[in-house]
């Protein structure tokens, strides 16, 4: 499956959770996927932006460890159903705005926390998952600057 589809597929689960381990599942589940889609753009996508995929990669891998791996069949973990990545701009758009949504549904997880444990896990999760965006970002960033020096290039 392409990788826009699995991070629609991830808003629309992580939306329609409301209980705790629902939402700590569905962020474990954007992190694998971020993961995913990191370790595919640092073998096959822009040489420019190997580095910070590899960097995400990491990163999301920190976010998964984090909340811990949840009770999940082979075929509901969405990061292994990733087939193709499509227009990279474009899943990191969706992939950037996923990780946007996780960290606000762990902020708010955190703050009705009844227990130390969960608001810590919830906290480091949130770190996890904003450095995971700054990646995105960061390789936005990069994509745009490629973007604008091919016209130079061809006017040149």
């Amino acid at each position: 499956m392409d990788a826009m589809r699995l991070i629609l597929a991830s808003r629309r689960a992580l939306a329609g959770s409301g209980e705790e381990r629902e939402i700590m599942t569905e962020a474990w589940q954007a992190q694998a996927l971020a993961q995913a889609i990191g370790s595919r753009l640092a073998v096959s996508g822009p040489p420019e932006l190997r580095g910070e995929a590899l960097g995400l990669t990491e990163l999301a891998g920190r976010g998964c460890g984090v909340l811990g791996a949840p009770q999940l069949d082979v075929g509901a973990l969405r990061a292994s159903q990733l087939t193709e990545l499509g227009d990279a701009r474009q899943t990191l758009l969706g992939l950037g705005g996923l990780l946007g949504e996780v960290g606000i549904a762990l902020v708010g997880l955190a703050s009705a926390a009844d227990d130390q444990t969960t608001y810590w896990q919830c906290m480091e999760a949130i770190d996890a998952a904003e450095e995971s965006r700054d990646r995105v970002r960061e390789m936005l960033r990069r994509l745009a600057v490629r973007e604008a020096a091919v016209p130079e290039r061809e006017a040149g």
